[in-house]
């Protein structure tokens, strides 16, 4: 005898896993890894080394605010694997993800704040994104003085995460009415 399918428990809770929610997710990640090669080709630079826009973070700033949490998580992962399988290799998967993790938990931890805008949680992502490559390059390289490095990297992380908030909140906004889950 078959038993039908029990979806009570399943009422107001959003799966991982269902058809549109991998849609989304999966044009997220493309949106995200596009605009790190778009990055990568255009090598913007200031001359100073390490310096980067981070233009992949306004996916991940527009999936925190209108997916959650977890997206913003999957987004930001599978965008860094992809990116770390096509272009880079194991040190640099190290410092990004050291970054990608300081950065998330910092944001997470901020975007439902009242205090903090989403250029706010956009600026202590970039900055703490920064944070966490130089704690990785000082231990993997035993090399405590590389916090010389750090008020460089907090100032391009300010003036970056601002600009990625200013764009990110932009279309977090104007996507607003915009249903996608």
């Amino acid at each position: 005898m078959m038993r039908k399918h029990d979806k009570s428990h399943e009422k107001g809770r959003k799966h991982l896993f269902s058809p549109r929610r991998v849609a989304v997710l999966g044009m997220l990640v493309a949106a995200a890894f596009v605009l790190s090669y778009i990055e990568m080709l255009l090598h913007f630079s200031v001359g100073i080394p390490g310096v980067k826009l981070g233009l992949c973070h306004i996916v991940t700033l527009f999936a925190l605010y209108r997916l959650g949490p977890r997206a913003a998580w999957f987004t930001g992962f599978v965008r860094l694997a992809l990116n770390t399988l096509l272009f880079g290799n194991a040190m640099i998967l190290l410092y990004s993800a050291a970054g990608t993790v300081l950065s998330l938990v910092v944001m997470m931890l901020l975007y439902k704040s009242p205090v903090f805008s989403k250029i706010g949680v956009s600026l202590a992502g970039g900055v703490s994104h920064n944070v966490g490559q130089i704690i990785c390059a000082a231990l993997m390289m035993e090399t405590p003085g590389l916090v010389w490095y750090l008020p460089v990297l907090l100032v391009s992380g300010c003036f970056c995460g601002v600009i990625i908030g200013f764009l990110g909140g932009f279309l977090v906004d104007r996507f607003e009415r915009v249903k996608l889950l």
